[in-house]
């Protein structure tokens, strides 16, 4: 438990509980229990598992270096503003993170204020969880880099520092949480993933509740034999463009 960092968490707290299915003592609770039950506290989990992570991780990077160096030039080419983009998740334990992830959207326009007012949880919440909605905002560079995933590349930064890792539950913004509803202690008692059994059964084809209990299902009955296959199931997954938006 202490490992988690649960109460330093919960003192400011991560979830918005306006909108959650349970306290942060009922969800403290929920997670000791799945961590109980599951082997994500095994030292396997949390030193194989990050040996593995750091020695893929890093030779992703040699290896695509100059592949980014191309899209962070179409990115600046094409479109004003920066080239990465950042934004908070929530990550092992209910810690918040900065991901990072090649910009796929027009930066912000002061003079849009009023439809940028219209990012609150709910809306927020829609918008991820529809993404056969049409976003104009991305950019037609953008639209390539997500159809093939490109813009997730910079993510290896995060697995380097531990925030990810190559596989396990997609990381997920504040107002998700609460669509886990029960099933949210699971999402918590791992750290979240580049690839994953959400990833490859059809991403966002698949819907938040068949998420849950994907990312549930990957909880327990984690193992590295689990992960080794989904990485090998995430290189046609991608090339196939399966739930790609």
């Amino acid at each position: 438990m202490g490992s988690l960092g649960l109460q330093e968490s919960y003192e400011y707290p991560v979830v918005d509980f306006e909108y959650s299915t349970l306290s942060p003592q009922d969800l403290a609770v929920s997670l000791s229990l799945v961590l109980a039950q599951s082997p994500a506290e095994s030292w396997r989990y949390r030193v194989l598992k990050r040996a593995i992570d750091v020695l893929f991780a890093f030779a992703m990077l040699v290896t695509c270096l100059i592949p980014c160096v191309v899209i962070a030039a179409a990115i600046a080419l094409t479109s004003k503003g920066p080239v990465f983009y950042r934004e908070t998740r929530i990550g092992r334990g209910g810690h918040p993170f900065q991901i990072w992830k090649f910009r796929s959207m027009r930066a912000k326009n002061p003079r849009r204020a009023p439809r940028e007012a219209l990012s609150h949880a709910e809306f927020h919440v829609r918008w991820r969880t529809h993404k056969d909605i049409e976003d104009p905002r991305v950019t037609s560079v953008g639209k390539f880099l997500r159809k093939w995933s490109l813009d997730e590349l910079p993510q290896l930064l995060n697995v380097l520092s531990g925030e990810m890792s190559l596989v396990g539950p997609r990381p997920v913004v504040k107002a998700e949480l609460p669509l886990y509803t029960h099933l949210v202690s699971s999402y918590l008692a791992v750290t979240p993933g580049l690839s994953g059994l959400w990833q490859v059964s059809g991403r966002s084809n698949v819907n938040f509740s068949a998420r849950a209990k994907l990312d549930a299902t990957y909880v327990e009955t984690w193992s590295l034999r689990q992960d080794m296959a989904i990485l090998a199931r995430t290189v046609p997954a991608v090339l196939h463009r399966v739930g790609a938006r």
